[in-house]
């Protein structure tokens, strides 16, 4: 399947100009004028108010309470793009190479977010999951038990911890799986229960985040407001950064001393405006569609269900986990996702006009559901087309196309002082950009641990901070 990826970038358009003067007075800009120098300055600016911004807004706030931290999110609240348009699952941290950031930052985040939850009473709940296998997936969910005995704890764990398996799995037959989930087709000979699998409130999550940024002395929290452009600043470390407040076309300018781009599915377009076009970061989108179930089929189910993912020729096991089955704190059944690679627009379009092209792909609609009926009847055969219901659809941010195989999350940092080859001498390391790229499943659970990792080992330990 051919599907081109999108190397759109931040204000390609032109419509925003940069041009410093050495006056004084307001930072305004409007579409055409000449951008004076920003009056005030942030210490860390998070762009990006879906779940790992808010993350990382708070642990930054949190860790030096004397700097400024200010999250800029162009949506009215937090989280509206994938952070509340997936599963809700906590991963346990099953399906990822162990050495890859995504497994050792799944296994750290779930702690995290299991105390966090506990800590903060937000709504959640350890349901377990059965991942199920007919007689030919069978090396599949032995492999997945395999490597999960031989996981270690990863990084900042605590001694405690370590005294536990960091990730407990069990192989049961079919019919053991069928006495936790009796609708289990017959063809199922054997399950993989993971105990540490669940589910959260992720709005209650957020909201919990969000909380706790503004009861910081330096937390900001600025909504429908979208960055506009980014530069590097020419006579300190740092990245003039334009802001557009709602609907008008002025705004303010600032300088970040160190920028934080969680910006999720518009994360490269940010890093894209200022590199050159060849090396420009193209960024694939997949839609997955959820439907909602209601029938006799699903009544007594308690667990999270997960069929083995394709494996093989023209397998996409490292893209989707296939469609499973998972229930919402209210014991509601939901199914999916599913997977559907979108196509941006024509390579000949003027494709900066539209980077939101994937926003017209939110609308649930049934064009699906049939598909996802015939998949799911293979681990549950009981269920009916006329019980399943579009529910909603979410969009993740991929960094390889389809068949790309395995790619990992991305930490990339840059320097004002040098993206576009000025070389000046950097001190204390000063001017950090941090782009967080490619952050889908199993972001949601990693959040705390990708926080964890950009403020103590990105920030503190490469000494970014004074």
């Amino acid at each position: 399947m051919q599907v081109r990826g999108l190397t759109a970038a931040l204000n390609s358009s032109g419509r925003f100009k940069f041009k410093a003067r050495a006056s004084a007075g307001i930072t305004r800009v409007t579409l055409t004028p000449l951008l004076q120098n920003p009056e005030y300055a942030v210490d860390y600016l998070v762009v990006g108010g879906g779940v790992i911004g808010l993350a990382v807004a708070q642990r930054l706030a949190e860790r030096f309470p004397t700097k400024s931290t200010i999250l800029v999110e162009r949506h009215d609240r937090a989280g509206e793009e994938t952070s509340s348009r997936n599963s809700e699952v906590i991963h346990a941290g099953l399906y990822y190479p162990p050495d890859s950031l995504k497994t050792r930052l799944c296994l750290r985040g779930r702690t995290l977010m299991y105390d966090r939850c506990s800590k903060y009473n937000v709504p959640h709940k350890k349901t377990g999951k059965l991942v199920v296998a007919r007689e030919q997936q069978r090396s599949y969910i032995e492999a997945l038990h395999a490597k999960a005995k031989k996981l270690e704890w990863p990084g900042h764990s605590s001694p405690g911890d370590r005294k536990i398996p960091v990730l407990p799995t069990e192989l049961i037959s079919g019919d053991d799986a069928r006495q936790l989930e009796p609708g289990l087709c017959k063809g199922i000979v054997a399950a993989l229960w993971s105990p540490e699998t669940g589910i959260l409130d992720s709005h209650s999550f957020m909201e919990s985040l969000e909380k706790d940024i503004l009861e910081t002395d330096g937390g900001e929290l600025v909504y429908s407001t979208r960055v506009v452009r980014v530069d590097p600043h020419t006579d300190e470390p740092g990245w003039v950064v334009q802001t557009v407040t709602g609907d008008t076309e002025e705004g303010d300018a600032l300088l970040a001393r160190t920028l934080i781009n969680c910006a999720g599915l518009s994360a490269n377009l940010i890093l894209n405006s200022l590199l050159p076009k060849q090396s420009r970061i193209p960024m694939y989108y997949a839609r997955g569609s959820y439907a909602s179930y209601r029938g006799a089929a699903t009544r007594s189910v308690s667990h999270l269900i997960y069929p083995c993912p394709a494996v093989g020729k023209d397998s996409h096991a490292f893209h989707s986990l296939g469609t499973h089955l998972t229930l919402d704190l209210q014991g509601k059944v939901r199914f999916g996702p599913d997977l559907e690679w979108l196509s941006p627009p024509d390579e000949n379009a003027d494709e900066s006009r539209d980077p939101d092209f994937w926003q017209r792909h939110l609308i649930p609609d049934d064009s699906r559901i049939e598909l996802m009926y015939e998949a799911v009847k293979e681990y549950l055969p009981d269920i009916t087309l006329e019980g399943l219901q579009p529910d909603y659809c979410g969009v993740r941010p991929k960094l390889v196309p389809p068949g790309g195989g395995f790619q990992d999350f991305v930490f990339r940092t840059d320097y004002a002082d040098t993206i576009r080859g000025l070389q000046k001498n950097r001190t204390n390391g000063g001017g950090p950009m941090i782009s967080l790229l490619g952050i889908e499943s199993p972001g949601l659970t990693s959040s705390l641990a990708i926080a964890e990792m950009v403020v103590d080992d990105m920030l503190c330990k490469e000494g970014h901070v004074e």
